[in-house]
């Protein structure tokens, strides 16, 4: 009951400008899922803004309404995978400070497409000026945010911020480096687990002592 003594209504319709808003960046998902599924399915060097429009299901035009070009578009996708590999570093952190289910977790999410689209574009920065102009400023940007957050997520590693940065280079390195082999069908699968096992082993050694 409001003051007046009438009961408020509940089925007032959203604002048209929420409305908008959301389908805006429902829409905008949409494209930044679509550029990554065409990177992975077609390389990056393959893509065409008419090939991910058609890809999101929309017209061209209506997904430069949403981008003016496929550069925003690539950023924006870029650092979508950038959020992506910090959601998943934040859920393995909420299970627990093992370094088993740590590396396990990026072992896996290395797995997905997302690491194939970002490896992807990667490789293709070496000899596109362009592309390394968009990706190497948000690798900076991310690696920065990337270990400051770290940080707050592994308070018991504070004492020792130096082996901190060494274990979090050589996970990268080590896990990212397999899950490359692993692409090219150069990593002996029976190879695995043995090699995630040493890196566990590895990062209690560097760990702090409680």
């Amino acid at each position: 009951m409001n003051k007046t003594g009438e009961t408020p209504r509940t089925d007032i319709a959203e604002p048209p400008a929420t409305q908008q808003s959301r389908k805006s960046a429902a829409t905008r998902a949409r494209l930044v899922d679509a550029v990554i599924r065409c990177i992975v399915t077609f390389g990056y060097s393959n893509i065409t803004t008419p090939r991910i429009a058609q890809e999101a299901g929309l017209s061209r035009g209506a997904m430069l309404h949403h981008f003016e070009n496929g550069t925003a578009l690539i950023k924006t996708a870029i650092a979508e995978l950038h959020e992506k590999r910090m959601r998943a570093f934040r859920r393995a952190s909420d299970r627990g400070h093992d370094p088993a289910d740590l590396v396990q977790a990026y072992w896996r999410q290395v797995q997905k497409p997302g690491f194939i689209a970002f490896h992807e574009l990667a490789l293709a920065a070496r000899t596109d000026d362009e592309l390394a102009g968009i990706l190497h400023p948000l690798q900076i940007e991310f690696r920065e945010r990337f270990h400051r957050e770290a940080m707050e997520m592994f308070p018991e590693w504070g004492s020792d911020p130096a082996r901190f940065a060494e274990a979090m280079a050589l996970s990268q390195t080590m896990i990212e480096g397999m899950a490359i082999m692993r692409l090219a069908g150069s990593l002996n699968e029976d190879m695995v687990q043995p090699m995630l096992t040493m890196l566990e082993d590895r990062i209690r050694q560097l760990k702090p002592a409680e």
